[in-house]
């Protein structure tokens, strides 16, 4: 009798240690169909799994008040810098290998007489941000130095490169994380400034 009483009994520890057991399996299958359903967007329909969402995006940008680079003729970057104008604020650094592989589309991008490009030189040595814009061009028409991260913290910056677009408002409306390259350029930046140009 007592036998046919204690066998209900174990049934549902039983269940439960069977559902526990099931747990990570179950949230490792969810990981694996997100995962796949990024790998779907980026193969087969182009997303851009860096553009990563920004809070600042429709905000007002971070104030501007940093101290120039020493020994160069570019201005500081400051809100005046960039107030009343389509701006590109870039967050480089000369030990960043992603920035150098981007610099070129700057270089472009700053031949672009809608655009203001501007730059923060992030957590770098004087000299050697000297050095990566003697060597490869200085498309900035003002850079600030950040050598704290204190502005890049501001930014909302996640890693270096990292791009905004901030409207003549002096709104962010793009974000753009890791280096800007021809994809990029086509499909999030460029139509990003023509939409803000024509205020749309």
């Amino acid at each position: 009798m007592s036998d046919d009483i204690s066998a209900p009994k174990q049934a549902p520890k039983s269940k439960a240690r069977y559902l526990f057991a099931l747990l990570p399996l179950v949230a490792f299958a969810g990981f694996a169909a997100i995962a796949a359903k990024m790998l779907y967007e980026q193969d087969v329909n182009g997303l851009d799994v860096s553009a990563i969402p920004s809070a600042l995006i429709g905000t007002k940008a971070p104030t501007l008040a940093m101290p120039p680079l020493e020994g160069s003729s570019t201005p500081a970057l400051t809100d005046a810098a960039i107030a009343g104008q389509l701006t590109l604020v870039n967050v480089f650094a000369s030990w960043c290998v992603p920035c150098r592989q981007e610099h070129p589309m700057l270089k472009e991008l700053s031949k672009d007489s809608r655009i203001n490009v501007v730059g923060i030189n992030y957590k770098d040595k004087n000299d050697n941000a000297l050095r990566f814009l003697g060597e490869l061009g200085n498309p900035y028409k003002a850079i600030g130095v950040d050598p704290n991260g204190k502005a890049a913290i501001d930014w909302g910056v996640y890693g270096i490169p990292e791009t905004y677009l901030v409207d003549k408002n002096g709104t962010i409306v793009y974000k753009k994380v890791g280096p800007i390259d021809p994809a990029t350029l086509e499909k999030g930046l460029l139509p990003a400034i023509e939409k803000a140009v024509s205020g749309s």
